[in-house]
């Protein structure tokens, strides 16, 4: 009987395995397509970056497009890892508030020097390869040219501006640009620029300028060149 019991026993055993090793080769598909679908998404996005770099010799385009499309990788793989743990950290009830936020910094912390650091690096191999300018290309498409485009809404608005104002409002967009680069989504981008333009705001108000009244005027101007088009036509 203790026989029959245990043959038994060993077929359960080996129809669950059975079953569970589909289970296990579909999970191990689904990670895979994933991962490819991922490499495809972000070799994509680096070769629209260096397609504006105009770099005649097509493997040293390769070699850019590798480099940027690593880093891009490494930031998602920084910022996930530190998001795991917070999530498990933020779940964790046997903690007091304070020793879960002290741990949450702690994360944070962690994750900004490695992020430092790959920072550092990936500017240092793009220096191996490009000129500054293009470098500077390089970043602008990390962050969807949001220093030209913000920069060239001020100059509209406000076309008073003196050389100085120009200056200080440029560097700030470009301190903001190298921040933004290793954010980890379009939305912490946006919001790393935000954080400058109110810095701007603050800047221009104690330079005497009204913001509120110079965008008025601005949206004058737009509405009055759009009239003057319409009526040409």
């Amino acid at each position: 009987m203790n026989q029959f019991i245990k043959v038994h026993s060993n077929i359960l055993i080996l129809l669950l395995l059975l079953i569970a090793v589909p289970s296990i080769a579909q999970t191990a598909d689904n990670h895979q397509d994933k991962e490819a679908a991922y490499n495809k998404v972000i070799t994509q996005r680096a070769a629209k970056i260096v397609t504006n770099l105009s770099i005649a010799d097509s493997i040293k385009a390769k070699r850019v497009i590798s480099i940027i499309a690593s880093q891009y990788r490494s930031l998602s793989e920084t910022h996930d890892a530190r998001n795991a743990k917070a999530k498990v950290v933020k779940a964790d009830t046997t903690k007091s508030k304070a020793e879960r936020d002290t741990l949450l910094k702690r994360m944070d912390s962690e994750r900004d020097a490695k992020i430092s650091k790959l920072h550092s690096e990936y500017l240092s191999k793009l220096s191996t390869e490009l000129t500054p300018e293009q470098t500077d290309k390089v970043k602008d498409g990390m962050t969807f040219g949001k220093v030209q485009f913000t920069y060239g809404g001020y100059i509209q608005m406000i076309p008073s501006l003196t050389d100085v104002q120009k200056k200080q409002i440029m560097d700030w967009l470009v301190e903001a640009r190298e921040i933004a680069m290793d954010a980890e989504s379009s939305e912490k981008k946006t919001t790393v620029f935000g954080k400058y333009k109110g810095r701007i705001a603050n800047y221009l108000s104690a330079q005497g300028y009204d913001l509120k009244k110079e965008g008025e005027e601005w949206n004058k101007r737009i509405k009055a060149a759009a009239s003057d088009t319409t009526t040409k036509k």
